[in-house]
């Protein structure tokens, strides 16, 4: 029987005492406008508007003629800067969490009007970014195809080089430990490999801020990625509500209900969406057999700014899915059954306090609860397995930031408390007479402390400095201190901005352990299981941006070095995962990426590719091991790539209809049969979606994935438990129906 209990007295303790900071929630804009004479000008009025909704922050320019806009969710913003007597002036920014980008006004003599100019640039963060950043928007996600679908991660794997779907894990550059945060604020989730799909239903996002290595010190566990998430607010929305509906191959269901408004001061937004089909996991082979998928899922934000000076923020989720274990035709004429349940919630809420201009203080308390329950079929063979686990986490950050012409600094703290149940069940149906079952708890918390400053030396070159400090307490107790550097420089007249950046990550380790039956269960297949550490790993990259008539050009070099490198392997053929760590990895690698402005105000294109290499040396150092000594050298890791591209575009067209549509080519993952190292064949595949406004409040659409049909074996990874074959072809029509309430 699965036991839930939770020590609510250590997490409230946890929650009042080990106050934290992730990172800085939110970005920063500020600027400085001068009149013809390059004198400031006092008193003029400033708007701050998000370029997607009726989101704005009105100021007014200091005596000299400075402002700044705080408490800015990332994303897209118009900056307009008026004056009696003077023409507006209208920039448009990019605000990446973390960030403060300088803006410079000239006002030029001339009669008041409210024109606001529409930007034709490509959607690039500020090139004093230390970090390769990439920000896709509600209106790219609505029209990439498969990209709006509740479990998809096509807003990512078509945007951000170097990330991919296999064996139903989202990777990024070689590894599969990310982070996912809501308007900043993180989703801790240390158990990986357990849970398939976002958090979040893509519907439900503003925007995607997509980092990839060159982090701040704000930033510490799950770095292969952070996914920073703009929830929809109902700033967009005056008492509207949305349906979406659709149909498609293999009885396709994904439908979402949802209503939003705002007022001035307060906005609301409400989501609930369901999805079924016929083919939820990548198969083992090229038939889709026993392979249903359904879930339910819903979402609340709630914003409200009692005054210029602070804004509350809450954002709420909840989301089950039921996954069949797809079978193979052995699996399928023996009548195996197996079932995956996958259960989350979070719920995270923000104060945002602004005490003077520039300097803003957020404290953002959070809960999250997450169950993966895999239930075997009883007539599995040779074993029939359970394993059902519940994680709850609880915590809170604060942070404090301060932001001048000079510096954007910002000093915090972070911790939450964990608590997890897991039930092992094993029972042999071989003869061998084995019955296992084994319920455990385990509890943890991490602490950590950061500091960081951006300097703008001078107005070309900026320099970035910080530390993380780490405490983790769980199974083992670890310590970490983790410098970061960086620099950018910005060439004058072209605009062209050189990166650089070094620094070291602490990822705290799961809390699993095997003991007690299910030790002697894995000694007798010749494994042990040594104490899981966390991973620690150094990084140097470097990089240009390169923009260019609107167009944005991008170009990375990473290296990564890993002890202790995150993995997972089942024992023996029970189904029942657990993670390991491997001495040492390397990742490293280029990327590129291209992204067009409005073309002819109808339409962009984008490009994306990367040249990777994920390979791993030595013995396993935590975790399931056989103690069998390693090879001497690199190998390549079960995920390792060599080349990844994407390219695609989304357009309006004629008669208030439009397209969107994209190719991926992968060189093929790393083949598990071969005694050499060696790679899976390469593979194409391409999608497309159309779509026709009929009317005020009715738009019909047609999306086609894997347009071709081309089913080709995706991996063979044995640690993960068998092979994966690549999406078949998915054709669904969907309907969105626009109303007021």
């Amino acid at each position: 029987m699965f036991r839930y209990s939770f020590p609510g007295c250590y997490v409230l303790f946890v929650c009042l005492f080990s106050v934290a900071a992730w990172a800085a929630v939110f970005g920063s804009a500020q600027g400085v406008v001068h009149d013809p004479s390059h004198r400031p000008v006092q008193a003029a009025e400033v708007l701050v508007k998000s370029a997607i909704s009726d989101y704005a922050q009105k100021l007014t320019t200091d005596a000299d003629g400075g402002f700044a806009a705080t408490a800015l969710p990332a994303g897209e913003y118009a900056v307009t800067v008026s004056k009696d007597g003077f023409t507006p002036s209208v920039q448009t920014v990019v605000v990446a969490s973390g960030s403060a980008p300088l803006l410079h006004f000239q006002l030029m003599l001339g009669a008041r009007t409210d024109r606001v100019a529409v930007s034709e640039n490509a959607l690039t963060v500020n090139t004093e970014q230390m970090t390769p950043t990439t920000i896709v928007s509600r209106d790219e996600i609505a029209m990439t195809p498969g990209a709006d679908l509740s479990n998809s991660l096509t807003a990512i794997t078509n945007y951000v080089p170097g990330s991919w779907m296999t064996h139903d894990q989202l990777h990024v550059r070689g590894g599969h430990q990310v982070t996912w945060a809501i308007d900043g604020v993180p989703i801790p989730n240390t158990n990986i490999a357990s849970n398939i799909g976002p958090q979040i239903d893509p519907k439900d996002i503003d925007y995607i801020e997509a980092q990839r290595g060159g982090y701040s010190a704000a930033y510490g566990d799950r770095t292969y990625g952070v996914f920073n998430v703009v929830p929809r607010t109902g700033f967009e929305r005056n008492a509207e509500g949305e349906l979406f509906t659709t149909y498609g191959t293999f009885h396709q269901t994904n439908d979402q209900l949802n209503f939003g408004s705002h007022t001035e001061k307060f906005a609301w937004f409400t989501s609930l969406n369901g999805n079924r089909s016929d083919y939820g996991l990548e198969t083992p082979g090229p038939d889709v057999l026993h392979d249903r998928v359904w879930g339910l899922g819903g979402m609340v934000t709630l914003i409200y700014n009692p005054n210029a000076n602070n804004q509350f923020r809450i954002v709420s989720s909840l989301r089950g899915d039921d996954d069949q274990i797809p079978n193979d035709q052995d699996a399928a004429a023996a009548g195996v059954r197996d079932v995956e349940r996958e259960r989350d919630g979070f719920a995270t809420a923000s104060w945002a306090h602004t005490f003077q201009p520039g300097q803003l203080l957020t404290i953002s308390p959070f809960y999250h609860y997450n169950r993966a329950n895999y239930d075997g079929d009883a007539n599995d063979a040779p074993i029939a397995t359970t394993q059902h686990r519940g994680s709850q986490y609880a915590g809170v950050q604060i942070a404090f930031s301060e932001v001048t012409r000079k510096h954007n600094a910002t000093i915090g703290v972070y911790g939450f408390g964990q608590h997890d149940d897991e039930l092992i069940n094993l029972i042999a149906n071989d003869g061998s007479g084995l019955s296992l079952n084994q319920d455990k708890a385990a509890t943890g918390q991490l602490e950590a402390f950061f500091l960081e400053d951006q300097y703008r030396a001078l107005s070309w070159l900026t320099l970035t400095a910080g530390v993380r400090i780490t405490h983790f307490g769980g199974a083992v107790s670890e310590n970490a201190a983790s410098p970061r550097l960086g620099g950018s420089v910005r060439i004058p007249h072209l605009n062209w901005a050189i990166r650089g950046f070094w620094g070291e990550y602490y990822q705290a380790p799961p809390l699993s352990t095997v003991s007690g039956p299910l030790l002697g269960y894995a000694l007798s297949q010749g494994l042990g299981f040594i104490p899981l550490r966390g991973e620690r790993d150094q990084e140097h990259q470097f990089g240009l941006t390169i923009p260019l008539r609107g167009w944005s050009f991008d170009v990375n070099n990473y290296h990564q070095r890993a002890r202790n490198y995150f993995d997972h392997n089942a024992i023996g053929n029970s189904n029942v995962f657990f993670p390991l760590t491997i001495e040492g990895a390397r990742l490293y690698g280029w990327e590129f990426t291209v992204r067009s402005p409005k073309i002819a105000r109808k339409g962009e294109v984008y490009f994306t590719y990367a040249y990777a290499h994920a390979e791993a040396e030595g013995a396993i150092s935590g975790g399931l091991t056989d103690f069998s000594p390693p090879d001497s050298g690199y190998f390549l890791l079960d995920h390792d790539q060599r080349h990844t591209l994407h390219t695609g575009f989304n357009f309006a067209l004629p008669w208030k209809a439009y397209a969107g549509g994209s190719i991926y080519y992968g060189s093929g993952f790393t083949d598990g049969s071969s005694d050499v190292p060696a790679h899976l064949e390469g593979h194409t595949t391409a999608d497309l979606s159309l779509g026709k406004t009929v009317s005020e409040n009715v738009t019909l659409s047609i999306a086609s994935l894997n347009l071709a049909n081309r089913r080709f074996l995706l991996d063979n990874s044995q640690t993960f438990g068998g092979t994966h074959y690549a999406e078949p072809r998915q054709i669904y029509f969907q309907l969105r129906y626009k109303f007021h309430f």
